[in-house]
């Protein structure tokens, strides 16, 4: 087993890839009762972490106030020899307060809203910020895999 997993483990110039490819996240934190709370949102890759945005009331918040421990996935593909994804396990840092708020939330608006002209980007990251945090995902465990690097025959 340990050979496959080695076979399909992506490099990380292509893990990079995948994230510009994908644009959401599943996201699971720990409730208060102790099970997995899943969500799925958009994100941004920077500087080697993953940033999203949510409101400062969330779940996701609250869980994560109370235990920083995180686990996100980036997956794409439909069938099983295109299926290719990333996996994290690591620590959350909730970011509330300025700057640094306003500038990791502009760092996700213009990822996520390219349609945005760039004039306005900053003020709708700042206005994002009135209400929202962004938690930053740091790595802690990463897993990859690209089917497409295994002989059909494998599977």
């Amino acid at each position: 087993m340990a050979k496959q997993r080695d076979a399909v483990k992506m490099s990380d110039e292509e893990i990079l890839k995948l994230y510009d490819e994908c644009k959401s996240l599943n996201v699971a934190t720990i409730g208060k009762d102790g099970y997995p709370h899943q969500t799925v949102l958009w994100y941004a890759p920077h500087e080697g972490t993953l940033l999203f945005e949510t409101y400062g009331k969330s779940q996701k918040v609250l869980n994560l106030q109370r235990d920083p421990r995180i686990s996100v996935q980036v997956e794409a593909g439909e069938e099983y020899n295109e299926l290719r994804g990333v996996s994290i396990r690591g620590k959350a840092e909730i970011v509330s307060e300025e700057p640094r708020l306003s500038e990791l939330m502009l760092v996700c608006v213009k990822r996520n809203h390219p349609d945005v002209p760039e004039s306005q980007q900053v003020e709708l990251a700042k206005g994002m910020a009135r209400k929202r945090f962004v938690v930053v995902v740091h790595p802690e465990r990463t897993m990859s895999w690209d089917h497409r690097k295994i002989a059909p025959s494998a599977h």
